[in-house]
């Protein structure tokens, strides 16, 4: 957890997970969960909506700069793009891919393999081999980053 992070209330996250400078994981009026191998990059917020609507992120996400995650529930092997925002109740499939930018509306479902673009977001194609490639590689780098930190202190 970078310095300047902040992560308070009912926060749960799993083993080599990432939250990067200026993120904040804010649980305090519902749960988030987070699972294994997750990264939180510069400046994304994660929140959820009071009595209403929970966070639940799954694991190999990467959720980028200054992107929203609030109140949703992201599936695996996911990568939001830079400042992407995505809203209460929506669920993004397993290995999809949230573009920069996108906004996806409350309730939304997003299919498993999909990426999606615009605002508010739709679907513009499905995830081919070249960008499952990045999904992975994304995921599996954020660790090897934190550790360069701790390596410099």
């Amino acid at each position: 957890m970078a310095e300047t992070a902040v992560v308070v209330g009912e926060v749960t996250m799993g083993n080599n997970c990432t939250v990067w400078y200026h993120a904040v994981v804010r649980g305090d009026v519902h749960s988030i969960t987070i699972g294994n191998n997750t990264n939180i990059q510069d400046g994304a917020v994660i929140h959820c909506t009071y009595q209403q609507a929970k966070t639940v992120i799954g694991n190999n996400v990467s959720i980028a700069h200054k992107a929203i995650v609030h109140g949703c529930t992201v599936e695996d092997n996911v990568l939001i793009g830079m400042g992407a925002i995505i809203m209460d109740h929506a669920v993004i499939g397993t290995g999809s891919v949230i573009a920069a930018g996108a906004i996806v509306l409350p309730k939304t479902i997003v299919e498993p393999g999909s990426i999606y673009a615009g605002v508010p977001a739709k679907r513009v194609k499905d995830v081919g081999d070249d960008m499952k490639a990045v999904i992975e590689r994304t995921a599996r780098n954020y660790p090897m980053y934190a550790e360069w930190f701790k390596e410099s202190q």
